[in-house]
């Protein structure tokens, strides 16, 4: 009996192996992307050529949406995706939350494609008269960092405004109906408000901020899967250079995949930087600044160390960059 009952322990024990590491193979086969409703990831979700490079490795690719950064890079500290893309501030506040990413490349600047937004018939003619008034933005985007940049350099403090931390879709609602007097806010949201409701700029990132988009992806799936990582990111800088030779092209194939008309799309698409690249000391500086920034400002928690959780690419890989 005590044979028959330890031959059924071992019998359990080694189907639990299995199926944990059957668990472990298909985490390792799988490559999950976040993206947001812009940029160059929709254009690489919409060509399959990622799946068809990494399907000769044996890696499954899938895409999950994500309205905002500071959302993406929760899904990446959680563990439902390996890889993403925000702007500069969102992994600032993750890093500050402890979360164990790496920042693994960077898209040049796109200081237009972000801006301060206020109604066609408002009053407000400069940053300086939004002392006092409500200001909407998505908590922790790259457009905090605008914000918090433009109230600088128009002699007001951060504290000066009443922030109203929105979504985007609820942050348009609000600006819709008036609830709020300015909307801080990124392509394609930002095109769609300045065609669809005339939305007037008081100051986009011109002179202010760089506005790069960052791809980042949790430390252990990059540790563990660098080659994936940098053919996923030589797929990205070549779909970017394709969409500089031929923005209509990328219009064309974006718009519908955004819900938004041609023109509005193309504004987007023409506003945005593209190749990306690995990491330069000079970035790193840059993206440090913001982290300080954000320190000086209690915002964050802690002070940061941004050189810490930037990702090392193979070398042949390096080099051949």
């Amino acid at each position: 009996m005590r044979t028959v009952t330890l031959r059924r322990s071992l019998a359990a024990l080694f189907a639990a192996a299995v199926t944990f590491g059957a668990i472990t193979l298909a985490q390792a086969e799988n490559l999950r992307i976040g993206y947001q409703k812009y940029g160059t990831l929709v254009l690489l979700k919409a060509k399959g050529s990622l799946e068809k490079r990494l399907a000769d490795q044996g890696v499954n690719v899938t895409w999950t949406e994500f309205p905002g950064g500071p959302q993406l890079l929760e899904g990446l500290n959680v563990g439902s995706v390996d890889f993403g893309v925000t702007g500069e501030t969102p992994p600032v506040f993750a890093q500050a939350a402890g979360a164990d990413l790496l920042y693994v490349a960077y898209e040049p600047p796109a200081p237009t494609s972000e801006a301060i937004l206020v109604p066609k018939d408002s009053t407000l003619k400069s940053v300086a008269d939004l002392k006092g008034k409500k200001v909407a933005l998505n908590k922790g985007s790259n457009v905090h960092y605008l914000l918090v940049r433009a109230l600088e350099d128009a002699g007001l403090k951060y504290s000066d405004i009443q922030p109203i931390y929105l979504p985007p879709a609820d942050a348009r609602a609000a600006f819709e109906r008036g609830s709020v007097d300015a909307w801080v806010i990124w392509d394609p949201f930002q095109a769609a408000a300045e065609e669809q409701l005339q939305a007037r700029t008081l100051r986009n990132g011109e002179g202010l901020v760089d506005n790069h988009q960052f791809y980042l992806a949790t430390r252990p799936y990059a540790e563990k899967n660098p080659q994936i990582v940098s053919a996923l990111i030589e797929e990205i800088r070549t779909i970017g250079e394709d969409s500089k030779k031929d923005p209509d092209a990328v219009t064309a194939q974006v718009a519908p995949l955004l819900g938004l008309p041609a023109s509005i799309t193309s504004v987007a698409v023409k506003r945005q930087g593209y190749g990306a690249q690995f990491l330069t000391p000079e970035v790193v500086a840059a993206q440090q600044k913001i982290a300080d920034t954000f320190a000086q400002l209690k915002l964050i928690p802690k002070p940061l160390v941004v050189k810490d959780v930037i990702w090392t690419p193979p070398a042949k890989v390096a080099q051949a960059q």
